[in-house]
């Protein structure tokens, strides 16, 4: 095992998971969801309580391990989270009850997140988590930094694709959308960002005031 690896494992494995994280997990794994892995989740956990979230959007439900993540760290946050499956959103309404979340802190929508995102008002949110669709991860990021505040943040899981990004051989379009966006990214003047290692990849842009 290579020492970056060792790194990747220890950070993993020193994360504790409440038994409600726990069961959602084994939920996603059931059926066939790619969950955030738990360092994933609780550097969001720490993004929400640092940012102060009281609104949040989730692009991908899942069956609510990154929703419960995103109120571990911000309990009092409302979160709309969007996904088109809707037997998984079931499960996630059941997991978030289970975790004693209050139903109205809670909105899940069963639909295509392009064609949700746009009815949602700009400039309104604190955090928009993108965990959907790789191959619309570029969309889903123009729609997040529009949605979101000045002082917001866009959060990107998978951001390093399999571990892809960082292969320039590889050449999948779905691997050169991530390197496209994070090439985009770190040029641009109107974010502040960081690309963090942990499970898949974790990008996050917080934007700049006006």
């Amino acid at each position: 095992m290579s020492e970056n690896d060792a790194n990747w494992r220890f950070a993993e494995e020193l994360v504790a998971e409440s038994d409600e994280l726990i069961a959602a997990r084994q939920h996603s794994i059931e059926l066939g969801i790619d969950a955030v892995s738990p360092a994933v989740g609780s550097q969001i956990a720490v993004i929400a309580a640092a940012t102060g979230a009281t609104r949040i959007i989730e692009i991908g439900t899942g069956v609510g391990v990154s929703g419960l993540w995103l109120f571990r760290g911000a309990p009092g946050a409302t979160l709309t989270s969007i996904d088109i499956e809707a037997d998984h959103l079931q499960q996630a309404r059941r997991t978030f009850t289970d975790a004693g979340i209050p139903i109205g802190r809670v909105r899940l929508i069963t639909g295509r997140a392009l064609e949700v995102l746009p009815r949602m008002n700009e400039r309104s949110y604190d955090i928009v988590l993108v965990d959907a669709d790789p191959g619309k991860v570029i969309e889903y990021v123009e729609h997040g930094l529009r949605l979101v505040r000045a002082g917001g943040t866009v959060i990107v899981t998978h951001a390093l694709w399999r571990g892809r990004v960082a292969d320039p051989a590889a050449r999948d379009e779905v691997t050169v959308g991530y390197r496209t966006l994070l090439k985009e990214i770190a040029a641009s003047d109107a974010v502040i960002s960081a690309l963090s290692p942990v499970g898949d990849g974790v990008l996050q842009l917080t934007k700049r005031e006006d």
